[in-house]
C-alpha cells in the first residue's frame, strides 16, 4: 500500500498553505490558508471495505506552560506528546484520493461542524472526528468550540524543535466504524484494533521559531 502527495515530499517542509499558523514580522504569527493537503493512495488490499486518514504531530509539548512566551524557549528536549490535526474514517475504497483544499479551505472560529463531512463524489459516506484543537482552545471565549476535520500545523514559534506530522492511511475489513455522535482520533484508533488490513505513511515539518526557518532556508 502506498500513500502519495501533489503538494507533500516526505521529509520535506510542507507548506504555509496547509498550516492553520505562518510567520509574521509584526505579531510572531498570524492565520494561515488551513487548506488540507492533497493525498492518494494505491495498491490497497483486495479486502479492503473502507480507509481512514489520520494526520497527528508527535512532537507537541506535553506541557503548554511557556508555550509561545516571550524571554523563553521550549527545550528540543522538552517532553512531547501527541496532537491530532485530522481524522476522517469510513472512507469507501472507490475513493483514491482527497484534493488540496476540498475538506478545509481556511481557518473556522470555533471549528468547522461535523462528523459528517461532505464528498462530491459520496456526500454520505465520510465522516470526520474531532482534531486537538478543540481542547487547545477550550478556554478562549472567541475561539472555543468542536474542530471537526483538518486544522493544519501551528507550532510554538519558542519550540526549539521542528515539529513532524505523520499522515497516515489505514485500510479496514470493515465498511463503517462503530462510532457514533463526536469522537476523536484515539476513539478511531482503539475502534480500528484487529480491522487494519493495511497502511502507509508519509512524514513532513514544519516550524514557526524563527531561527529554525531561517537554518533550513
Amino acid at each position: 500500500m502506498k500513500l502519495v502527495s501533489n503538494v507533500m515530499t516526505d521529509g520535506q517542509a510542507i507548506a504555509e498553505e496547509f498550516a492553520f499558523c505562518q510567520p509574521d514580522a509584526a505579531q510572531r504569527i498570524n492565520l494561515a490558508p488551513n487548506r488540507n493537503p492533497h493525498l492518494a493512495w494505491y495498491e490497497i488490499p483486495q479486502a479492503t471495505q473502507s480507509l481512514v486518514v489520520i494526520c497527528v504531530d508527535p512532537d507537541a509539548p506535553s506541557v503548554a506552560t511557556d508555550v509561545n512566551q516571550e524571554g523563553k524557549t521550549i527545550p528540543a528536549d522538552f517532553p512531547r506528546a501527541d496532537f491530532y490535526h485530522w481524522c476522517v474514517v469510513d472512507i469507501p475504497p472507490a475513493l483514491a484520493w482527497l484534493d488540496s483544499g476540498e475538506m478545509s479551505d481556511g481557518v473556522t472560529a470555533r471549528g468547522k461542524s461535523g462528523p459528517q463531512a461532505a464528498h462530491p463524489r459520496f456526500p454520505d459516506a465520510l465522516r470526520h472526528g474531532l482534531n486537538d484543537y478543540t481542547n487547545w482552545f477550550a478556554a478562549d471565549d472567541n475561539m472555543r468550540g468542536q474542530y471537526f476535520g483538518y486544522d493544519g500545523p501551528c507550532p510554538p514559534w519558542n519550540d526549539a524543535r521542528v515539529h513532524r506530522y505523520i499522515f497516515t492511511v489505514y485500510a479496514l475489513d470493515i465498511a463503517r466504524l462503530p462510532l457514533e455522535g463526536a469522537f476523536d482520533a484515539r476513539a478511531v484508533r482503539a475502534a480500528m484494533e484487529g480491522h487494519i488490513l493495511d497502511q502507509a505513511s508519509l512524514c513532513v515539518t514544519y516550524t514557526l521559531n524563527p531561527a529554525l526557518r531561517q537554518q533550513s532556508v
